[in-house]
């Protein structure tokens, strides 16, 4: 029987419906400042409106209303006073809640992205090297073989066409990358186990120019995860196909300031404090904004407005969308 009895005590309800916490006095120092007004007032009242005289009919209700009107606005003020702390005390409560929500939120990211990034970091390693040893292979053998030609390639006659050398570049005989592999690269693998994603970033760091955005974007993405900013967690505006051809075309500033569709203010101040304060992080984001202005420029000629929109939606592209928000591209 004991214990409905302390679950009615733990909570109880005010005179305004609001319930009082354990440990909430339930008379507190504004209720005692009531009481001591009410009674001053009505000892006033009662030594110089009651006892001069004995008031009848409509005196009487004016001395009635007197002596008790304003003991009722004190109760009214003091009730509005109470209410007014108790809200101020569980704004505050509900604030620290909330701080410590999304503090216990970036560190389950952080957590999560130390376990994440180890295995994902080896296996980009490990298509680094591949691509390097494969551009490698390529260029010994296109040496090799443009000194055999010259061996035994016979002088030309006069009037023949001159024959080309073999010297060529790894970059020059690869067939080009494909659009959707470039914008898959550009999303980065989802998962560990995500083969088309690793296949794809294989194949586009084996592309020059693709591998310097995608190692921009990279060095982007792994600061940014530091301060517990992941793309997934932002959802931009997404920006018209237009606007992105506008912007390779050469536009900046207010005409194509629907690019900068991020509206997450804790993760915009948060990546404006870090280019402020940490010169590697300004440079390294800096160094990305303009790689994806060159790539951009290069890119949209030949893609359609489904590419520039899927393009839009990579990881890649949310990382421009909030670091050139913080260095102004779009203002």
């Amino acid at each position: 029987m004991s214990e409905p009895n302390q679950d009615h005590e733990a909570e109880r309800p005010t005179s305004l419906g609001i319930y009082d916490r354990p440990g909430q006095p339930s008379v507190t120092g504004i209720e005692i400042a009531a009481i001591i007004l009410s009674v001053v007032w009505l000892i006033i009242s009662i030594v110089f409106l009651v006892v001069p005289g004995q008031q009848q009919g409509g005196g009487f209700i004016v001395t009635f209303l007197a002596v008790f009107m304003p003991v009722a606005m004190i109760w009214v003020a003091a009730m509005a006073m109470r209410a007014s702390r108790i809200m101020r005390e569980e704004s505050a409560r509900l604030q620290t809640a909330i701080d410590a929500i999304r503090n216990a939120y970036v560190a389950q990211q952080q957590r999560a992205a130390i376990s994440y990034e180890p295995a994902v970091g080896r296996k980009l390693d490990e298509i680094a090297a591949t691509a390097k040893k494969t551009e490698s292979a390529l260029a010994t053998f296109s040496t090799h073989r443009a000194e055999l030609e010259r061996v035994s390639a016979p002088e030309p006659a006069e009037g023949d066409q001159t024959t080309l050398e073999l010297g060529t570049t790894a970059e020059e005989i690869s067939p080009p990358l494909a659009t959707d592999i470039f914008i898959r690269a550009l999303n980065f693998p989802e998962t560990q186990n995500d083969a088309e994603g690793f296949d794809a970033l294989r194949l586009a760091l084996k592309d020059r120019k693709a591998a310097q955005i995608v190692q921009a974007s990279q060095d982007v993405l792994t600061l940014l995860s530091q301060e517990g900013i992941y793309m997934d967690d932002l959802r931009p505006d997404m920006a018209r196909p237009e606007i992105w051809r506008q912007f390779a075309q050469g536009e900046r500033g207010r005409a194509v300031a629907a690019l900068g569709g991020i509206r997450d203010r804790s993760s915009l101040a948060l990546t404006a404090a870090r280019m402020k304060q940490d010169p590697i992080f300004r440079d390294a984001a800096h160094h990305f904004l303009r790689r994806f202005d060159h790539m951009i420029v290069d890119f949209e000629p030949e893609a359609s407005d489904a590419d520039l929109t899927a393009l839009g939606e990579t990881r890649t592209a949310r990382a421009f969308m909030l670091l050139g928000r913080v260095a102004g591209t779009f203002d």
